[in-house]
């Protein structure tokens, strides 16, 4: 249901006033302060369904999310980035039946409110999913123009006739999955492209970001998202040359028009052929583009690959501009997984993450080891489910706020990639100096910490035949260095000799500067500070990392 600005403005102020603060499982880690807008963010990437369940349904909500704060809030992330929250037929929300509410199965309106209330209290910012190019069977505007050409939304929506303004019997122009495509429960729901083109759906989602973005209207961006994310981003919507020049027609407009009402706000542009995104980024006025050529760079572990995309990526990066580093994302398979499980590999590309230059984004449970692939070709979105589980809070998969809303999908819970007991969850991890969480707790402390990390230059002062990846971080005269061997053999550093003379002093790993490297061993290095030990021989509660 459309709420008319008033009441909108009007019930934001109530919610607002009413919010509640939930609390959630308690972890003793490390806690700093918010970062500044120049330092980029740390993303936690969040399938909303999948994350916590709050109100005992076993489907993952806002409640839910806002009792799982705590444990975000001191893993050390900046943002909040999440999945789409509006109502629609399909498990993943990607295709919308209402741009103005939230889907009720996650809480409604009060619900997103009271999070983004929460979330801000905690210095945490809310990043939103946007996928508005297309609308699902149920909205409004597909149900009011199909078969009825004299309706006010025809012209909103794309047809497949010529003719489509008189002709009744024209069909809505086909998405890529289809007219019409399979949820996971079986039933089928159409899938019609907009007319982002329109003079009068530019007006609308520009007013829609607006809205979401400042909920009072007033430029202060209470309550509001700090950020989008733009799904599918292209300028020839599907290449199908019927809703085209989207960058400079609707996309840098829009985004300019958001932006005149809260400088600060970010839009991430998800590219839709996964290249480079620069054409997003110059014309399309995106702020950031995710690095997918450099994910797949770093999911081989080989030096020569990673380098190289490093190089690329950089070039193709305009300055003032940031590319989203991800190992992960709902997308892709869970990298244990394309590890094999092996951990020293997953602590290596972690080290690479949180250390090279780019916003890191941490797809939920990555942190915990979790795993999960593609399931089997199907004529339903059901084959994403592996990679999208419910986030291990506890060694019982299915205690209470295990968000295991699959679970009704026989053949689904059946292959499912995760399980009791398994050794990945909050619980078995949290209090473990060795575990994967613990290693990714304390990278991220070090980067928020450490200005040269977060942005400084970068270099690369090793020999180009070695296999030990070297990343030198610098800012004035803060140094860190972090050296990976990235092989499955013992291997020596061999590092640039004015780099080597400077005044290092272990942060991580073990042995000297230039002593070998175990198989995907990480060591880390800095000119500044004391000694962390990330490698479990000292319990991490007892460091003390004072601020820059």
């Amino acid at each position: 249901m459309c709420l008319t600005h008033r009441v909108r403005t009007n019930l934001c102020l109530l919610w607002a006033l009413i919010g509640v603060l939930s609390t959630g499982p308690t972890f003793a880690y490390h806690q700093v302060a918010a970062n500044s807008s120049s330092d980029g963010e740390i993303f936690y990437h969040v399938f909303v369904r999948s994350f916590r369940d709050g109100n005992g349904d076993r489907i993952g909500d806002l409640d839910g999310l806002r009792e799982g704060l705590d444990y975000i809030e001191k893993l050390g992330v900046t943002a909040i980035l999440l999945t789409p929250v509006q109502p629609s037929p399909f498990y993943h929300n990607y295709f919308a039946t209402s741009f103005t509410d939230i889907a009720p199965e996650y809480g409604g309106t009060r619900a997103w409110f009271e999070f983004v209330d929460a979330a801000h209290q905690r210095g945490l910012k809310v990043y939103m999913d946007v996928e508005f190019q297309y609308v699902a069977g149920g909205h409004p505007w597909l149900e009011s123009a199909w078969h009825q050409p004299l309706s006010p939304y025809r012209s909103w929506l794309r047809w497949n006739d010529a003719a489509a303004a008189s002709a009744a019997d024209a069909d809505p122009l086909a998405s890529p999955f289809g007219l019409f495509a399979g949820a996971a429960d079986g039933s089928r729901h159409a899938i019609a492209l907009v007319d982002l083109t329109q003079a009068a759906t530019k007006a609308y989602f520009r007013d829609y970001l607006l809205h979401w973005a400042d909920p009072h209207g007033d430029g202060s961006g209470r309550d509001g998202v700090d950020g989008y994310r733009i799904d599918h981003m292209m300028d020839d919507l599907d290449h199908l040359h019927v809703v085209s020049h989207l960058f400079s027609d609707f996309w840098a407009p829009t985004i300019a028009a958001v932006k005149a009402r809260r400088p600060h706000i970010r839009f991430l542009g998800e590219q839709s052929d996964w290249g480079y995104g620069t054409d997003c980024l110059i014309q399309g006025e995106a702020d950031s583009v995710f690095a997918f050529p450099l994910r797949g760079a770093l999911i081989t572990m080989r030096k020569d690959v990673i380098l190289k995309e490093i190089a690329s990526t950089q070039s193709a990066t305009p300055s003032g501009k940031r590319q989203v580093l991800f190992l992960e994302n709902h997308d892709t398979d869970r990298f244990m997984t394309v590890v094999g499980g092996d951990l020293a590999k997953a602590r290596a590309a972690a080290a690479m993450l949180l250390m090279l230059d780019g916003d890191p984004s941490i797809y939920y449970g990555e942190e915990l080891g979790m795993q999960g692939r593609q399931g089997p070709a199907e004529s339903t979105d059901a084959p994403d489910i592996p990679r999208r589980e419910a986030f291990r809070w506890t060694a019982d998969l299915e205690a209470k706020g295990s968000a295991i809303w699959y679970g009704a999908l026989n053949r689904v819970w059946a292959a499912r990639a995760n399980h009791s007991n398994d050794g990945i969850s909050v619980q078995e991890e949290a209090n473990d100096p060795n575990s994967l969480l613990s290693w990714y707790q304390q990278l991220i402390l070090y980067r928020r910490q450490h200005s040269e990390v977060r942005n400084g230059a970068q270099s690369f002062p090793c020999a180009a035949d070695s296999s030990v990846l070297c990343v030198l971080r610098a800012d004035g005269s803060k140094r860190t260095l972090l050296l990976v061997n990235l092989s499955d053999a013992p291997a020596v550093p061999e590092i640039d000799a004015e780099v080597a003379a400077l005044d290092f002093r272990l942060v991580a790993g073990e042995g000297g500067l230039t002593a070998p490297l175990a198989r995907y061993g990480v060591r880390m290095v800095a000119t500044h500070g004391g000694q962390l030990t990330f490698d479990g021989r000292r319990d991490r509660r007892a460091q003390k990392v004072p601020p820059e």
